[in-house]
């Protein structure tokens, strides 16, 4: 597997991946409300062009991807999306690692689809990060925000 800098090239397969990743959430949770937070292209490359697009790519296919954006000194990391084929393989955990390494200062920020899968909390937790504020914004998304400990 190799992890390195999106492209615009890039940019409708990671859609399409970030499309199938939400649909399989779906499925998963039997919650039809769950839908794309990012859906045009358009909205890809303005994240492209103010921060970084990080991808992971086995045997020419993108299988992950992940969104970070340096404002004042603070890294914003959000989106982790990870082909539903891969799921449980590390990959979540290589692309954190990866964009982290980016700039070692960093602070994340995520928007969860809905109160099931607040259950992916764990797997930041496990990489140093702690919940420090949410909001309920309706019935099915919850804005949980992450801070990366000392520990």
């Amino acid at each position: 597997m190799n992890i390195s800098a999106a492209e615009c090239t890039d940019l409708s397969a990671i859609l399409q991946l970030q499309i199938e990743a939400y649909q399989s959430e779906a499925e998963l949770y039997q919650d039809y409300s769950i839908q794309p937070l990012t859906q045009t292209i358009e909205e890809l490359e303005l994240e492209l062009a103010d921060g970084i697009l990080l991808k992971a790519e086995q045997d020419g296919r993108i299988i992950g991807s992940v969104r970070g954006h340096l404002q004042e000194g603070i890294l914003s990391i959000g989106k982790l999306i990870v082909a539903p084929s891969h799921q449980n393989q590390g990959i979540g955990t290589k692309l954190m690692k990866a964009i982290e390494a980016w700039d070692a200062e960093a602070r994340r920020f995520e928007l969860f689809t809905g109160h099931k899968s607040l259950k992916n909390l764990a797997l930041y937790e496990r990489l140093g990060y702690c919940r420090f504020k949410e909001f309920l914004v309706n019935d099915n998304l919850i804005l949980v925000y992450l801070a990366k400990t000392n520990a």
